[in-house]
């Protein structure tokens, strides 16, 4: 309908299919902020020589079961921040499309 009314292909994208796709991209945020931080400890698993990945790892070969909880708990955090911006900026987001 929008082309009948001679729309551009950006007042398309930008008044049709981003606000109508909203919810999605959000519970795609919600979902690969997981997945993120799991690459990002995977890749410091076989190459770093710093970062949470390399105490895991490095505490597991010296037996210090203190270094790897102390990792997992600080990713556990990290990623419990992580989610909670991505719900302050859903109900942002929300809010400011209801007032529209």
């Amino acid at each position: 309908m929008a082309k009948t009314f001679k729309a551009s292909k950006f007042q398309i994208l930008t008044k049709i299919v981003i606000p109508a796709n909203l919810s999605t991209f959000i519970n795609s945020l919600k979902v690969n902020i997981g997945l993120s931080l799991v690459g990002v400890i995977s890749g410091e698993f076989l190459v770093s020589k710093a970062g949470l990945g390399y105490l895991i790892v490095y505490g597991g070969q010296v037996f210090k079961l203190d270094l790897v909880m102390t990792s997992v708990i600080i990713l556990g955090i990290v990623a419990g921040i992580m989610y909670a911006a991505v719900l302050l900026l859903e109900k942002f987001i929300l809010q400011a499309k209801k007032f529209k």
